[in-house]
């Protein structure tokens, strides 16, 4: 009987042994190792399948990247009604509403609620550039790791003004599609974008320079609408059509600038950001029916103000911007965009980034104001 025992036991520690590798070889290939956008090490699920998207516009680049059926959770901004609304991902994703709260918008996170949601991991956007609200760094990351023992992946917003920020963006769609096994669409839309950025300067690249017409964008929405004095002195759809933009030797941030500035720089066109109408008495289309200081202005005395998609709602509209850039191209320079049909050429680009087009949907939430000329 001795021996019988002591047989079985050398059995069970002969399987026992064999066993252990096996079932650490399984741990080890059910995880993966990255780099976030912040340079710090993160180990997540090799196979993700639940997230949470904390911060502005994370949950954006998930939509475009087609991998919003993995979330679990949203922040406060995805449940709220919005009387307008300008962010296409959202339109077309009514559901968000439904999913349970983890937290407030602009990456203000309850450890608690991502503790009850139990995600396996979060993927969390900082801002690009200096002087923006709601700034992000790599800590955030760690203390929220630290209080909800769930993984953190994050990487910086990026945006479309120089070529740093836009490395930031590319950079940032690549890592989020690394990790929910999604690259391939990455690629594909960063593709897209490049293509479709090549193509609007291809157009106007030869311009004269004594031919090249000046402009100026206000209006533009930042942490909230504004008025006329709200701009972006590296508004991409300038950059890209060769206009010269009247704010430009302000730098690449958003900027205010004063009234007495619009007016002495009395650009030949104006464009305003349809989201200003978010304000009392329409914003800054407002001012200019209103506002005395400004009945000056060329543009407005020969009807040459337009209107154009929000730029910002919860961060960047890229799509906006790049259906803005066609119209402004074609408003200025006709001549370089006879073969576009700018409505045609938006639902393209929208259909590109988002699955579907709700580019009519965008436009009659802001009274049809978007890519039309704006009567005063």
């Amino acid at each position: 009987m001795t021996n019988l025992k002591s047989l079985l036991c050398a059995l069970m520690l002969l399987v026992g042994l064999f066993a252990v590798p096996a079932c650490m070889a399984d741990d080890s290939a059910a995880k993966k190792t990255i780099t976030d956008g912040y340079g710090r090490t993160v180990t997540i699920p090799a196979d993700v399948k639940e997230v949470l998207c904390s911060g502005s516009g994370c949950l954006r680049y998930l939509t475009y990247l087609e991998g919003q059926d993995l979330i679990v959770g949203v922040d406060s901004i995805e449940k709220e009604s919005q009387a307008r609304d300008a962010r296409g991902y959202a339109l077309l994703n009514p559901q968000f509403k439904d999913y349970p709260l983890f937290g407030e918008f602009r990456g203000k996170d309850d450890p608690e609620k991502i503790i009850g949601i139990a995600p396996e991991m979060i993927f969390k956007t900082g801002l690009s550039g200096s002087g923006t609200v709601a700034s992000t760094n790599a800590e955030e990351g760690d203390k929220l790791s630290q209080k909800t023992g769930i993984p953190v992946v994050m990487f910086p917003y990026g945006s479309l003004r120089d070529a740093k920020e836009q490395k930031e963006m590319f950079d940032s769609l690549r890592l989020m599609g690394e990790v929910i096994g999604n690259k391939e669409r990455a690629d594909e839309l960063i593709s897209y974008i490049e293509d479709t950025i090549a193509d609007l300067k291809r157009r106007t690249a030869d311009i004269p320079e004594s031919e090249v017409k000046t402009a100026y964008v206000g209006g533009i929405s930042y942490a909230g609408a504004h008025g006329i004095i709200s701009t972006e002195p590296a508004y991409p759809p300038f950059l890209w059509v060769n206009v010269k933009n009247a704010a430009g030797k302000m730098g690449t941030q958003h900027a205010d600038v004063a009234k007495e500035a619009i007016v002495d720089w009395d650009p030949e066109y104006l464009f305003m950001d349809v989201g200003t109408i978010q304000m009392d008495n329409e914003g800054g289309i407002g001012e200019l029916k209103n506002d005395p200081s400004l009945q000056g202005l060329s543009a407005l005395k020969e009807g040459k103000v337009y209107g154009v998609l929000p730029y910002n709602f919860y961060s960047t509209n890229y799509e906006n911007i790049m259906v803005d850039a066609y119209f402004i191209g074609k408003t200025i320079y006709p001549d370089r965009f006879e073969d576009v049909d700018v409505k045609a050429k938006g639902d393209e680009i929208m259909t590109m980034f988002l699955g579907a087009s709700p580019l009519d949907k965008i436009n009659s939430q802001y009274n049809n104001m978007g890519l039309t000329q704006i009567s005063i």
